[in-house]
């Protein structure tokens, strides 16, 4: 049975292909937030990007960021079922998709970093307890959303050191009425501040850099993962772009909080092939 696998954020989604024979295949689009898009919109864009790749499979799973409840999972649904009519589909959240790739059926709290950020406490079979995100204005902390946010706002208001400033100027070309422009008046702002996290990775030697990620990641710890009823008798677990750049900041915090080898995972995909293949 060919079945199909995603992991969607809203940057990127990350399609599997697993096909009867064993072989599979690996196909990227762009990212499906429900929050941001239409069933539409998103059956136009995968019947050029996807569908060609992956012709007929049988069963489809989607795990996705802005899956809140049935009605958002019901827009990303609705889609696939249009380009695949004959499918088994189901839509998860991404929060379920990264407890599944940590932790299998067994229990634990699991985290995302990547353009936003996410924690829950999952018991091996469903989340239980799930710690509201809010979006990078009012939450997400140490998301790419967020650490763009606070490396902009530092640079405009001076409070970046001034060699760290000139590095940035570098690296990208940026004004105040440009930037303005894409975070409050065009799509996506998320996804635009995301993209300034790379350079935090870059330069994380210097003591600013390393500081305003550590001091984000311990924003996490305290707003989110400490949050869940007896958090330290689980273990500990993170699936994302951040997480895995920043793995060993996240590993000395998480050791400050109480928190030995915490599992992080660039992305959950080949983890989820691994639970469909088992728990079917």
């Amino acid at each position: 049975m060919n079945r199909l696998i995603a992991d969607s954020g809203s940057t990127k989604t990350d399609w599997l292909l697993i096909k009867d024979s064993g072989e599979t295949v690996g196909i990227k689009t762009k990212g499906i937030n429900p929050f941001f898009r239409t069933s539409e919109d998103i059956y136009e864009e995968l019947k050029s990007d996807l569908q060609p790749v992956v012709g007929e499979p049988e069963s489809i799973f989607f795990y996705g960021a802005g899956i809140i409840n049935e009605e958002r999972g019901e827009v990303i649904r609705k889609a696939l079922l249009q380009l695949f009519p004959a499918a088994h589909v189901e839509t998860h959240s991404d929060v379920l998709g990264a407890s599944r790739a940590l932790f299998g059926k067994q229990s634990g709290i699991a985290c995302i970093l990547g353009t936003g950020s996410n924690a829950c406490l999952y018991d091996g079979e469903a989340v239980v307890t799930g710690i509201p995100p809010l979006g990078f204005i009012l939450g997400d902390e140490c998301s790419g959303a967020v650490l763009g946010r606070k490396l902009l706002g530092d640079y405009f208001k001076n409070v970046m050191p001034a060699d760290i400033q000139t590095l940035f100027a570098s690296d990208y070309a940026v004004t105040q009425a440009e930037v303005l422009r894409r975070v409050y008046r065009a799509d996506r702002p998320n996804k635009y501040l995301a993209g300034f996290t790379p350079f935090l990775s870059k330069h994380i030697d210097e003591a600013y850099c390393r500081e305003l990620v550590t001091a984000s990641v311990d924003e996490f710890f305290k707003r989110n993962v400490i949050q869940i009823p007896d958090a330290g008798q689980f273990d500990l677990g993170f699936v994302g772009s951040v997480a895995w750049h920043f793995r060993d900041i996240l590993e000395a915090v998480a050791s400050g909080h109480g928190f030995s080898n915490p599992r992080i995972l660039k992305g959950p995909i080949e983890k989820l092939q691994e639970y469909h293949s088992t728990n079917e």
